[in-house]
């Protein structure tokens, strides 16, 4: 439909396209953020205790988690732009449901069905490939990935002001009404795509991947909790794993599997989806640390004794320059390739975390930390889709997108467990509060380091061809084309 527009035309509703698929970021980003700030409150509004009311937060993890690889196989095969709205359906149903529900349990529930909003970003990604000039779609990919910092820096406070002023239950009327007003606008601006993926949903292998992925998750979002050693925990960890390992093969003998594991052994998607396992680890690490950091009472010694409000001032500036770097990460991936553009990234990210390591504790070196990190992220972010979507066939983008966005929920909510057990393994008690230890924050930083530096070595040490930009399209050398697994 774009194409066949004249080009000023075309130019002007490629903007609109891009636009519009590009809330989808502010609406993710809004829903991940905008429950985290108020949990104690929460706590006290629907009379739980604390660890009932993370609930909130591990519910929508698990339904972004599971249910994006399903919906990603189900986009390609029956319409993007269709299950775009199946998603946003369900928020708006999930987000009515907590807000009016009569209690706890109601209200989990509408956070749950609020989590398969999560599959927006990976869909949408891939809905660009089939309806954007080619020349477009750098561009669009990098802003609709750094559209994430705007709901992220307008979240914190936002939630906030809301709970103050209007109560708990506009935290689910606002993200209800973007949603309805962003559902208005798909079907008028954004054209359906016309690829469509051959074959069966494959039920046996969402089944065995739900239930496996729901066991992980839940046995790392809430080992702190229960206790690592602890019953549930390991039995958990186990089931999911053994769901895991025998899911692989499954997939392998379908015809037509729900992720088609031999395209993701792909040298372009295997580097990106290691990349976002490792820097998903660090980009949570780095939120969670710096706010931890700069909320540390000054009565213990090393604390900076930030109001939450006045953290959250201090990140503001690192998500700003994610919006402002969306064109300079299009103009990388063009001139100089995903690949380059993610390994700058990496860097980035790595050294944003050794500057805090080494310049020390200060509100001036924490934020110059998160403002670095906030650079990588964004070349990140807008580098991984296109690695993935230049390499795939056209009618398993939003499949392979939507692994991708997994292995990235994968790593924040190990970086969740991991950083949660370092603090308190090293926390001090003053008084009868107990509070982070300074030796624990520094871990945190240098451990985000290094798994960026790892990520950095994955990308410059996995051989692949070099993507050439011809023309604002990618044309690849046939080692990309060809590396993958034998065919079936």
């Amino acid at each position: 439909m774009i194409a066949a527009l004249s080009p000023a035309p075309r130019t002007a509703r490629s903007g609109l396209v891009i636009g519009v698929l590009s809330l989808s970021g502010i609406l993710v980003a809004l829903l991940q953020t905008l429950v985290v700030p108020v949990l104690p409150a929460f706590a006290v509004d629907l009379d739980v205790p604390p660890t009932s009311a993370s609930w909130l937060v591990t519910v929508t993890l698990l339904t972004g988690a599971v249910g994006t690889p399903l919906i990603g196989r189900l986009a390609d095969m029956f319409g993007k732009r269709a299950m775009m709205l199946v998603c946003l359906g369900l928020m708006v149903a999930g987000s009515v449901l907590a807000a009016v529900g009569p209690g706890f349990a109601t209200v989990v529930t509408g956070r749950g069905l609020q989590g398969f909003a999560m599959a927006l970003m990976p869909v949408g990604i891939s809905m660009m490939r089939d309806v954007l000039p080619p020349e477009r779609l750098g561009g669009g990919v990098a802003l609709m990935s750094a559209t994430i910092g705007i709901g992220s820096v307008f979240g914190m406070p936002l939630s906030g002001v809301l709970h103050e002023h209007l109560g708990w239950q506009s935290l689910f009327w606002v993200p209800a009404g973007f949603a309805v007003a962003m559902a208005a606008l798909l079907p008028f601006v954004v054209p359906e795509s016309n690829t469509r993926a051959a074959g069966r949903f494959d039920y046996r292998g969402a089944v065995v991947l739900t239930s496996a992925l729901t066991a992980v998750l839940l046995a790392i979002s809430k080992g702190g909790v229960w206790g690592w050693g602890s019953a549930p925990t390991v039995g958990l960890a186990v089931a999911g794993t053994i769901g895991l390992m025998s899911w692989i093969p499954m997939e392998l003998r379908t015809s037509h599997p729900l992720v088609d594991l031999r395209t993701s052994m792909l040298r372009p998607v295997l580097v990106a989806n290691l990349c976002a396992l490792l820097l998903g680890f660090a980009m949570f690490l780095s939120s969670y640390a710096s706010t931890q950091e700069l909320q540390v009472p000054t009565w213990t010694g090393h604390g900076l004794g930030l109001s939450a409000t006045a953290a959250g001032l201090v990140m503001l500036p690192g998500g700003a320059v994610m919006i402002l770097l969306a064109p300079v990460s299009a103009a990388m991936i063009r001139d100089w390739g995903a690949r380059v553009t993610l390994a700058v990234g990496a860097g980035a990210i790595a050294v944003g975390f050794a500057e805090r390591g080494v310049f020390g504790t200060s509100v001036l070196c924490v934020g110059i930390s998160a403002f670095v990190v906030s650079v990588g992220v964004a070349f990140a972010l807008a580098a991984m889709p296109v690695l993935i979507t230049h390499a795939v066939p056209l009618d398993q983008t939003a499949s392979a997108n939507s692994v991708n966005s997994l292995v990235r929920a994968v790593g924040t909510s190990t970086a969740s467990a991991v950083g949660a057990a370092i603090l308190a393994a090293s926390a001090v008690t003053v008084g009868a509060v107990a509070v982070p230890a300074a030796a624990g924050l520094d871990r945190l930083f240098w451990l985000g380091a290094a798994v960026s530096a790892v990520a950095l070595v994955v990308i410059l040490c996995v051989p692949l061809a070099q993507a050439r930009t011809v023309g604002g399209s990618t044309a690849r050398d046939d080692a990309d084309t060809a590396d993958v697994l034998p065919t079936r």
